[in-house]
């Protein structure tokens, strides 16, 4: 892969997967700091970013492909709730000529405080170029531009990567939308659910099925430095751990585990996995290391724990207990020492995860018949409730620490039986909840890191 620089003389190189190759060029100079445009999401914005995206232009068979890519980055940023895509029939200047140059003033007219203009042209050796630059309306100048060089049926990863560019230009923070979610696809009667992998993109674009539903499976988890996955699986009604990888498609058998097995998830470097597994009638929380395939008892209590998860230091681990004689929040070191409560709000708590940040951990929040996703700091303060339904249940963590995915069941009688269940995403701020669409009934998702 060559990769050239344009103005600037910066490069950066980034590889999509199945070995097809994004070269990324820099354009142009970054708007100044004194004059900078930005959005601090730490504050908790409630009025969105009006944003003007054109669409990029193209020539030929090019022309629809850049389109999409702009109708992409818009959703991507739209989903986000910090950014308002202004409507195109209100545009003033056509993106043509917003392409060779802004004319600012016809976009401050029409209350764009931002302008994304772009190109994707097909290049003569067959790759794509697709082509962007940011623009501060109000101070007329360039905040950012990138080039990327890509096979075409590649647009739409382009099209994410192009949205985490500019949300991570205008936040300060890294964005989220060049990523995938593997979850449970569910199906059938109550009495006899059918239960598959499923992936897509966190858009709910490209998905596929990774399992036929012949056999139960159950939370799949996400490493944190692959794109892989172990999860749950019951063989002759026998619980195994596997690993799959899921650009490769091979799988591994992690063990066969006597009694009952829960919640396998991965450490922060991708070299162990913890779980609950249940011997001789009694549930607690073992590791595994994935090079030498050894396994750590890590508690050792009459009650019942699970749901591990590790801090993004690997050196804590929070849990869920009944020791305390109703269902809590545990935090221990990440060699099963030095265990202490971190849960005293009202009701009972569950399935815990750490955020990557390492700032927050989510749970599962069960009180007086209704449910809640909420998150509280790692030694229990700042509890806030961001959902309340009848039954929410599952958060997984955006890669930016910023959003969390879950899953939420609707009753559909009076007595709360059946009812379709479907995922959802949220923000911290509690304000921006979100149906993430899927084709059929989803629980359980778990959010993969940026694609490498």
């Amino acid at each position: 892969m060559i990769v050239s620089g344009i103005a600037s003389g910066s490069t950066i190189g980034r590889f999509v997967t199945a070995t097809l190759a994004i070269c990324l060029l820099v354009l142009g100079t970054a708007l100044p700091a004194a004059a900078e445009l930005r959005i601090d999401i730490t504050r908790g914005v409630t009025e969105p970013m009006p944003i003007a995206i054109t669409d990029f232009q193209g020539e030929g068979q090019s022309v629809d492909v850049g389109r999409d890519i702009a109708r992409v980055v818009a959703a991507d940023l739209e989903r986000s709730g910090l950014f308002r895509p202004l409507d195109r029939q209100a545009f003033i200047q056509t993106a043509a000529s917003a392409q060779q140059q802004p004319r600012f003033a016809d976009w401050r007219v029409i209350g764009a405080q931002a302008l994304v203009s772009g190109s994707a042209v097909l290049q003569p050796d067959g790759r794509l170029k697709v082509e962007f630059r940011l623009w501060d309306v109000f101070a007329e100048e360039q905040m950012t531009g990138l080039a990327y060089y890509t096979v075409p049926a590649n647009w739409r990863r382009v099209a994410h990567i192009v949205a985490d560019a500019i949300y991570k230009r205008i936040t300060g923070e890294d964005g989220y939308f060049d990523t995938r979610v593997v979850y449970i696809a569910e199906s059938g009667p109550q009495n006899r659910r059918k239960k598959q992998l499923a992936i897509m993109d966190q858009d709910g674009a490209n998905h596929r099925f990774l399992t036929d539903g012949n056999v139960l499976v159950l939370t799949p988890r996400f490493s944190p430095t692959l794109q892989e996955i172990t999860y749950l699986a019951y063989f002759n009604n026998k619980p195994r751990v596997y690993l799959l990888n899921i650009d490769t498609g091979q799988q591994e058998v992690l063990g066969d585990f006597p009694g009952m097995t829960f919640a396998p998830r991965f450490s922060p470097d991708g070299n162990a996995v913890i779980m609950s597994m249940a011997r001789n009638g009694n549930s607690d929380i073992y590791a595994m290391d994935l090079r030498t395939r050894k396994v750590q008892r890590l508690t050792n209590d009459p009650a019942i724990d699970t749901s591990p998860s590790y801090a993004p230091d690997s050196r804590q681990v929070v849990f869920n207990s009944d020791r305390g004689g109703s269902q809590q929040l545990y935090v221990m070191d990440g060699d099963g020492g030095n265990v202490r409560r971190i849960s005293f709000g009202e009701g009972r708590y569950a399935t815990p995860v750490w955020s990557p940040r390492g700032d927050l951990i989510a749970f599962t929040k069960m009180n007086r018949g209704r449910f809640y996703i909420g998150v509280m700091r790692p030694d229990g303060s700042g509890e806030r409730l961001l959902t309340e339904s009848f039954l929410d249940e599952g958060p997984t963590w955006a890669p930016n620490g910023r959003v969390l995915m879950f899953f939420r069941q609707t009753p559909t009688d009076s007595r709360g039986q059946g009812g379709v269940v479907r995922l959802y995403s949220i923000d911290l701020t509690g304000q921006n909840l979100r149906e993430v669409v899927t084709p059929i009934d989803a629980s359980d998702p778990a959010w993969s890191p940026l694609i490498p």
